[in-house]
């Protein structure tokens, strides 16, 4: 693909530009040893469940801890547990950009395109990691989730991209999980897939939605 020739370019964030599923891993492990719930889960098996969508996730731990379920069934609060230590995590400043994230980045700002983040991290979370890498400033507009209502995979963050942009013609969005490409395929954005070895390959229907690459690195070869 000509990956030169759009007008805007719309970027999710965790797992795409910046290698956070593992602080993602490591903060679900946490919350739930203090309830006595040993994950034992793999990288693969993790991403494999979270990648789909919240509920699923969900599901997935209480089918693996049912004694969890019994006492703590709301999940929503659970998971609020696990982002304060994800935020300390952040703080910690483990964080680290994804392979060719930074090249690709200085190239579209070389060639003076617009940048668009959809994601649906919270706006603080989003500046701990924008303050540690300076690259992400080539990025003029943040679209977190604070800023739509519905999260992904709904489209409703790319649409108020779109908006923001102010057209729908010949934009580009990349995406790393199933549930960020069910979003982005409802929408009028070119739909390509980053997708490291390490992550689950796309299946059903979905493999066949995007363009798909190992990571930024390949977008960029002539």
């Amino acid at each position: 693909m000509d990956i030169l020739s759009y007008d805007a370019y719309l970027f999710d964030f965790d797992g795409l530009l910046v290698n956070t599923e593992d602080l993602h891993f490591i903060a679900y492990k946490e919350m739930l040893n203090r309830y006595n719930c040993e994950l034992v889960w793999d990288f693969a098996t993790y991403c494999s469940n979270a990648h789909k969508s919240t509920e699923y996730l969900a599901n997935a731990v209480y089918k693996e801890f049912p004694t969890l379920y019994d006492k703590r069934p709301d999940w929503l609060n659970l998971r609020e547990e696990k982002q304060e230590i994800y935020t300390n995590l952040l703080l910690s400043g483990k964080t680290e950009l994804m392979p060719g994230v930074e090249e690709f980045l200085n190239l579209l700002k070389s060639e003076k395109k617009p940048l668009f983040v959809v994601t649906n991290s919270p706006k603080t979370q989003v500046e701990i990691i924008k303050k540690q890498k300076p690259v992400l400033s080539h990025i003029e507009t943040w679209i977190t989730r604070e800023c739509y209502k519905e999260s992904k995979p709904s489209p409703d963050g790319y649409l108020t991209a779109l908006k923001a942009f102010g057209s729908e013609d010949n934009t580009v969005g990349f995406e790393d999980t199933p549930k960020g490409l069910e979003s982005l395929i409802q929408t009028p954005i070119t739909p390509v897939c980053i997708i490291p070895n390490r992550y689950p390959k796309l299946e059903g229907p979905l493999k066949d939605k995007a363009t798909c690459f190992e990571s930024f690195y390949e977008i960029m070869k002539p």
